[in-house]
């Protein structure tokens, strides 16, 4: 459940060029929509089931009413407060949109392995401030990883260093356990090692303890420039859960169609048309 919906609302607006309107949810028959994507495959079937029964609900209640795009971004607010962080309002007034194409994600999401300044530029592309990024970065409280993702800390960093120096090296070991050479592509291991259930700042004070399971995450922490914003975050929970509350409205407002722009779908799956 985790692994949905935080991450298909940031896949909303960074695995398309179309912004947040549930371009995420359309099933091609030939396997070329967005969530087709290989960035897009680890996403969880039964979150998708779980936004296509809410929809399903809707439609009885109050048809042609409420968009696929509205109910992804409740089920976002919905996991953090169930994971136990914070509540805030969602924004609604979406439409869904008409365009989902697995070949519009290429370098348009950020990748595991980037450094400081891809991440800042890939976020501001949407408005979003380094803060922002940092904020939202914060997701990886919850969820999981496969190990491909990460494996070049482990076995192929450098000539020098086959492990990544920045990496604890009792969380290395742990990860080599977890993830050995040539494992089975579909294992995967949590991004936070501590509370993985939980929404909580534990993500950042792995951080600052060399436990970062992504590149893109422990640069946050390694580069002086971010470093503080970490610190503060790993520090002081309070200022995580409102930095996170105002990135997560801005990350919302990205590509947002209303009016006569798009539709609101009979099924998440399918365009009306």
């Amino acid at each position: 459940m985790t692994r949905i919906y935080m991450p298909s609302l940031s896949r909303e607006n960074f695995g398309s060029l179309q912004g947040c309107d549930a371009s995420i949810m359309i099933a091609s028959p030939n396997n070329d929509a967005e969530k087709d994507a290989p960035d897009n495959l680890s996403l969880a079937g039964d979150g998708f089931d779980t936004v296509i029964k809410a929809k399903q609900a809707v439609e009885q209640a109050c048809p042609g009413k409420v968009s696929c795009a509205d109910i992804l971004a409740i089920a976002a607010r919905d996991v953090v407060v169930l994971a136990g962080g914070p509540s805030f309002n969602v924004e609604l007034g979406r439409r869904d949109g008409l365009i989902s194409q697995a070949s519009l994600v290429a370098g348009n999401l950020p990748e595991p392995t980037f450094n400081l300044n891809q991440l800042n530029t890939i976020f501001a592309k949407n408005n979003l401030s380094q803060n922002d990024m940092i904020a939202l970065s914060g997701a990886h409280t919850l969820g999981f990883s496969h190990c491909s993702r990460f494996s070049n800390r482990l076995y192929s960093f450098s000539s020098s260093s086959p492990v990544d120096p920045s990496l604890n090296s009792t969380y290395a070991l742990q990860l080599e356990g977890e993830c050995p050479q040539n494992v089975d592509p579909n294992i995967a291991v949590t991004l936070d090692p501590v509370t993985p259930q939980t929404f909580d700042n534990v993500y950042y004070q792995n951080l600052v303890a060399g436990k970062g399971l992504l590149t893109s995450d422990q640069v946050l922490y390694t580069d002086p420039t971010s470093q503080p914003t970490i610190v503060d975050f790993a520090n002081n929970p309070g200022d995580f859960n409102r930095a996170f509350i105002r990135a997560m409205r801005k990350l919302g407002r990205v590509g947002v169609k209303t009016g006569n722009d798009g539709e609101i779908r009979t099924d998440c799956t399918s365009f009306n048309s």
